[in-house]
């Protein structure tokens, strides 16, 4: 009895050893397979990258002048007050020019010695110059011409431009970036097209970021050589926003 149960379990043993060494033969099998089959599937699968441009128009909403008061003297102290006293009109004329809304602060001041450079000597201060400059925020851009014109009048002698931007430009970036997506997207449909393929998934998606080219700026000597009585013109145009966007298809 005892050598008959010997035998049975050396050959329930034996069987499941070859049932073990079966299975890892079929799982290497399936694996090499797979392994195969992707292989055969990224020779076939062809990646393309492209870009896509693009640029949208946008009316500018508010309007940035940078507007000073320069005055000189011999004494910096007779530089100072007189350029307080200009300055201080200034500012109550274009606070009241600019209208509700508009934002006028000062964004610099200096006096400075005004300094005569000869060969072999040291320089002479012949005066001093007193700046007071005020940056003017404003959003109804109708009154722009009117507020450089005022300024002027109250005393402003150096205006260093205008600038047009946008307080919220996101829905044009969002705009110029969809349309930037759709071109990069149509790019790629015609690249597959033409070597008998489709599209069958985006790979990566990368923004290369927005640009806004300068906006309108308008020099001083374009202000100050305007004749008596005549308004100061403005024309405003459009900013033009631009996206690209870069990504890469795989075809097949």
């Amino acid at each position: 009895m005892d050598g008959n149960k010997t035998g049975f379990s050396q050959l329930e043993t034996m069987k499941r050893l070859l049932l073990t060494a079966l299975m890892l033969m079929v799982t290497a099998a399936l694996s090499h397979a797979q392994t195969t089959a992707a292989a055969a599937d990224a020779r076939r699968a062809t990646r393309v990258t492209v870009g896509g441009d693009a640029i949208v128009q946008a009316q500018p909403d508010t309007a940035i002048l940078t507007i000073s008061v320069v005055t000189q003297a011999r004494r910096a102290i007779d530089a100072q007050q007189e350029n307080a006293t200009k300055s201080d009109a200034v500012v109550r004329t274009l606070k009241a020019a600019a209208g509700t809304g508009a934002e006028v602060k000062t964004s610099g001041y200096s006096v400075q010695p005004q300094r005569v450079y000869r060969e072999n000597q040291a320089p002479t201060i012949t005066g001093y110059e007193a700046r007071n400059t005020v940056t003017v925020t404003m959003s109804d851009l109708t009154k722009v011409g009117n507020v450089i014109d005022a300024s002027s009048q109250a005393g402003a002698n150096d205006i260093a431009g205008i600038s047009f931007t946008l307080r919220e430009d996101r829905p044009a970036r969002d705009r110029a970036m969809a349309e930037a997506t759709r071109e990069a997207m149509s790019k790629a449909q015609v690249i597959a097209s033409a070597l008998g393929k489709r599209v069958v998934r985006i790979v990566e998606v990368q923004e290369e970021g927005f640009q806004r080219p300068p906006t309108p700026v308008y020099q001083a000597e374009a202000f100050m050589a305007k004749r008596d009585n005549v308004a100061t013109p403005i024309e405003v145009g459009s900013l033009d926003i631009t996206s690209r966007v870069v990504l890469i298809a795989e075809v097949e």
